[in-house]
């Protein structure tokens, strides 16, 4: 029964997968039940990072003339701003927060992680050496700053792939101005200066209408196996 169960249950996540799509434009009389837009944002904090550092805030955008004044900041999100139900910003950590020997980092493994003082020295040198050395993340701000905005696609990920699990329509939006709509944020008290950047936007919502079916390559040009 049990690998019945599972058969069952992997078939109904792919499911989900072919079901979901990008969706430009939300049914604005649609919403998403609170309990189930909690779930997903769980979801997303659940969610794995590098040495488990958490580099993100995820902001639920209520106020509709925010919302207005990011569709006009934002271009990938015209259709999606105003008709949503929930609209995220997912907002990354600077550089100077996520550094090894930043206040922050010592907060996440002492405080998060309850490790203990010695712990935390052991912890602090491997992150220097994966900073300094394996990556060479110290070297180029912007090259740090993109490793830290490559975290926050994990929950992305995540949180959209579970918004489609339970018949949740999502959308991803990359398209915006990296510096006015920072300053956007920064000026609405979204974000304070020099602590945060927006890595990505997401909206949730209900279809407004169907979709074509998914398209996709097929397996085998995707998946290489080596040995």
């Amino acid at each position: 029964m049990n690998g019945e169960w599972i058969i069952v249950k992997k078939e109904e996540i792919l499911d989900a997968y072919r079901w979901r799509q990008a969706t430009k434009e939300f049914d604005a009389d649609r919403k998403i039940d609170e309990e189930d837009f909690e779930f997903i944002l769980e979801t997303g904090r659940l969610s794995p990072s590098s040495f488990g550092f958490e580099p993100w805030q995820f902001v639920v955008v209520r106020r509709e003339d925010l919302l207005q004044k990011i569709k006009d900041h934002a271009w990938g999100a015209q259709g999606q701003a105003l008709t949503a139900s929930h609209f995220v910003l997912i907002l990354a950590r600077t550089p100077e927060a996520m550094r090894h020997d930043s206040d922050y980092i010592r907060h996440i493994v002492t405080d998060v992680q309850g490790r203990t003082e010695d712990e935390y020295a052991l912890r602090v040198k491997r992150v220097r050496e994966f900073q300094e050395q394996d990556y060479q993340l110290l070297d180029d701000e912007r090259v740090f700053q993109e490793w830290i905005k490559r975290q926050t696609y994990i929950p992305l990920g995540n949180m959209m792939t579970a918004a489609a699990q339970i018949g949740v329509d999502s959308c991803p939006i990359e398209g915006f101005n990296q510096a006015e709509i920072d300053e956007l944020l920064i000026s609405e008290g979204v974000m304070e200066r020099g602590a945060w950047s927006l890595s990505v936007m997401v909206a949730f919502g209900h279809r407004a209408r169907d979709f074509a079916p998914k398209t996709r390559r097929d397996f085998n040009e995707v998946v290489k196996y080596i040995g």
